[in-house]
């Protein structure tokens, strides 16, 4: 069972929470589990049953697809606030390919039983639009992530992906070592080494151990204009 601030969190993102009947709502709230994921952990694989649906409270996930050549392409990443539908990808009909869901932080979600969200959608219109929609928004940011990676040259994917992790993280500091780098913008750490040293050689940014510093947003941001 969860508590009276988790209840308030899950009301606050099942946007369909007031279409519900009380007997779905219990249903809801009597299947639903906090579970902690530590950095690194692996959540779902593409082999693996469903694991349902994660509503995140702390920390971040990654969604990643494997190439034949076991190279990770991280599709998006999602924090706080966010919900995740590919975990329970078993529910969701026309999804033939593997996702893979690992905890880039350590990590507090609320997990749902993908069974009981299966039923909830079927008979609440509200919820079935809830879940089209949340997953639509998932494919918008794979859609992204895969034009990037077939139109856009890499020196430029790559000033955009710094670009978008100092917004995100409100710092010019990256915490990130290359090969990490090289698992979100979906390329080879030797590859991203090349590019960064390339970088740092033209003054965009300064190279340290397990970490990017940003030195000119101006020029990267030109970069791919």
């Amino acid at each position: 069972m969860v508590n009276e601030k988790d209840n308030a969190f899950i009301e606050s993102i099942f946007t369909f929470w007031d279409k519900l009947t009380a007997q779905q709502k219990s249903l809801i709230l009597g299947n639903i589990m906090t579970v902690n994921y530590k950095a690194g952990e692996n959540i779902h694989s593409g082999d693996n049953d469903c694991v349902g649906v994660l509503l995140i409270k702390r920390g971040e996930l990654r969604t990643y697809i494997l190439s034949e050549d076991g190279r990770e392409i991280t599709l998006y990443r999602l924090g706080p606030a966010d919900v995740c539908i590919l975990s329970a990808s078993c529910i969701l009909q026309n999804i033939t390919f593997d996702v893979h869901i690992d905890a880039e932080a350590d990590s507090d979600v609320l997990l749902l039983n993908s069974t009981v969200f299966q039923e909830i959608c079927s008979q609440n219109i509200y919820a079935e639009n809830f879940s089209y929609k949340t997953t639509i928004d998932s494919f918008s940011d794979v859609m992204w992530a895969m034009q990037q990676i077939l139109f856009m040259s890499f020196d430029k994917r790559l000033a955009l992906f710094l670009l978008d992790e100092i917004s995100r993280i409100s710092s010019v500091t990256i915490p990130l070592t290359h090969e990490q780098i090289a698992k979100y913008v979906g390329s080879a750490r030797e590859v991203v080494s090349r590019m960064l040293k390339y970088f740092e050689k033209e003054g965009f940014v300064a190279l340290s151990r397990g970490e990017v510093k940003v030195l000119d947003k101006k020029r990267l941001h030109e970069l791919i204009e």
